[in-house]
């Protein structure tokens, strides 16, 4: 098998080499970027709109069955 028909006789030069690595560090970086803004986009929108409100919902039900309990004791 000769030099010519290598199936990295594309990339045999150097600057052909630099050129391709070049391009996937760009798109690499470019992927990374992207995933993490929508990953910290999503994550704010999952924090903010569905898990605080959910919790807020669960603490104000706790507190005013702990109300009626200190009522029903009285306590209150």
């Amino acid at each position: 098998m000769s030099a010519a028909s290598s199936p990295l006789s594309a990339f045999s030069t150097p600057e052909k080499l630099t050129w391709s690595l070049q391009i996937l560090r760009r798109r690499l970086v470019l992927d990374l970027s992207i995933a993490g803004g929508l990953g910290t986009t999503f994550g704010y929108l999952w924090w903010y709109g569905y898990h605080l409100p959910r919790v807020r919902a669960r603490d104000n039900y706790y507190i005013k069955i702990e109300d009626e309990r200190a009522r029903a004791a009285g306590f209150k």
